[in-house]
């Protein structure tokens, strides 16, 4: 029997309503246990407040006031109970589900309406995301009216949140990894890791339902499917990190620029922003620069784009930003805000993965494809010679560990091997 979208959203009221992390794990683990094969990508998504997967370029477009014009044409809507329940609660979906619950619908119900299924409100969703052009908003009202007309006031307030991308239970994807890990007793190690490669954590749940653990081996990388970004843990010292590393470290200059994703394969170039969204039609020369460099087959590299003034410095984050958000006039742009692009990462070369590599391989491997494209300059250092160096340097530098076997986070681990360190001087 397909799951309800009404059995997902009390799921969330019981998470919401618990501030313990190993109660929310034991909450959502059993509930994904009862998911059908066909419902349980959406759900997971779903409960992380996401209407599609998290490498999906598909949005849904829909501002709050479209909702409220919608909620106004299905019920009485009192705003001025609105108003008290925000000013309580401070969360949309909450108001509107006080709201729901003390007001009559213009419609009456039927008795026999069936409950909407979480698959019902996929296809809902994916019909909001495809409606394109002449009519659009109309489509797009009528979809979301006659979805809002099914729901009840629980089912409301989640449709609201995952609209306006404002979930916040406390079940953030770490937590849902978990559950997913306890749900099918994986080890949660390659629940991570597989939700890397893969770019989405729902796709690592269905992966599982449907082929086990076995799927989860054959898990890797899809060139233009954007990959979860490794991301810097934080270290109160250069001391600090570097005995989280526990070895021979490299130091980079953490450059003031956008973080890019390139993905390349049979001439076709795609660029992910670090929020996995397609930006390649606003950086038309970085694509220039990739086809002139970069001849290999499929490849999945990292890199910094940053723009620099007539001085040489780096200009300030938000106008480089300009860049990443234009669609219209990008040459004009592109005269006022030139970019370049630094590499620091390889992930995928030519149909193999590389995450598994060390360090100083992948940037082996980079140096030799990256053609004339700049590569970060990292600094190789023992603990000692760089404890006394770095601080008084005037800047933050990443550092990455390059061997030894002492830190938390393994040195094959490609997404969990850096500390950032802090400049003493600049913090």
């Amino acid at each position: 029997m397909p799951a309800t979208f009404k059995s997902l959203s009390e799921l969330l009221e019981k998470v919401e309503a618990t501030k313990k992390r190993l109660k929310i794990i034991d909450q959502t683990a059993n509930y994904l246990k009862t998911l059908g094969a066909e419902e349980i990508e959406s759900a997971t998504n779903m409960m992380v407040g996401r209407a599609f997967p998290k490498y999906s370029q598909k949005t849904l477009d829909v501002s709050w006031s479209t909702l409220t014009r919608i909620f106004e044409r299905i019920s009485v809507f009192d705003w001025d109970l609105f108003r008290e329940a925000m000013a309580s609660t401070g969360d949309i979906g909450s108001a509107t589900k006080t709201v729901l619950e003390q007001t009559k619908p213009k419609k009456q119900t039927q008795l026999t309406q069936k409950s909407l299924t979480i698959t019902e409100v996929r296809t809902t969703m994916e019909a909001i995301a495809q409606a394109q052009g002449s009519g659009a908003r109309t489509k797009k009202e009528r979809l979301i009216t006659a979805l809002m007309s099914q729901a009840t006031p629980v089912e409301a307030k989640y449709l609201v949140k995952i609209f306006t991308g404002e979930m916040r239970t406390g079940l953030h994807e770490g937590l849902m990894e978990q559950a997913v890990a306890q749900a099918f007793d994986v080890p949660l190690q390659r629940v991570q890791h597989a939700s890397m490669v893969l770019g989405d954590i729902g796709e690592v749940a269905a992966t599982i339902k449907t082929q086990g653990l076995e799927g989860l081996e054959k898990a890797g990388f899809s060139v233009f499917r954007p990959v979860k970004l490794m991301l810097a843990q934080t270290a109160q010292s250069v001391n600090e990190a570097l005995a989280e590393h526990g070895g021979k470290s490299a130091l980079e200059y953490k450059y003031d620029g956008a973080r890019v994703q390139i993905h390349k394969q049979n001439g076709r170039i795609e660029i992910f922003s670090r929020r996995l969204t397609d930006v390649t039609e606003s950086l038309p020369e970085i694509v220039k620069i990739v086809e002139q460099n970069i001849l290999a087959q499929s490849i999945i590299v990292e890199g910094e784009v940053i723009s620099l003034d007539s001085a040489g410095y780096p200009i300030a984050f938000q106008h480089l930003m300009r860049r990443f958000r234009r669609v219209h006039g990008i040459s004009g742009m592109a005269e006022k805000i030139p970019l370049t692009l630094y590499l620091f990462d390889i992930l995928y070369l030519n149909g193999e993965s590389l995450i598994a590599q060390p360090y100083i391989q992948r940037r082996q491997i980079l140096s030799q494809i990256a053609g004339e494209i700049p590569l970060t300059k990292p600094n190789s250092h023992r603990p000692a010679q760089t404890s006394r160096r770095f601080p008084q340097r005037s800047h933050r530098r990443w550092t990455r560990r390059l061997d030894g076997e002492k830190t938390r986070q393994p040195i094959r681990a490609w997404t969990q091997g850096q500390t950032l360190a802090k400049n003493q001087n600049n913090p």
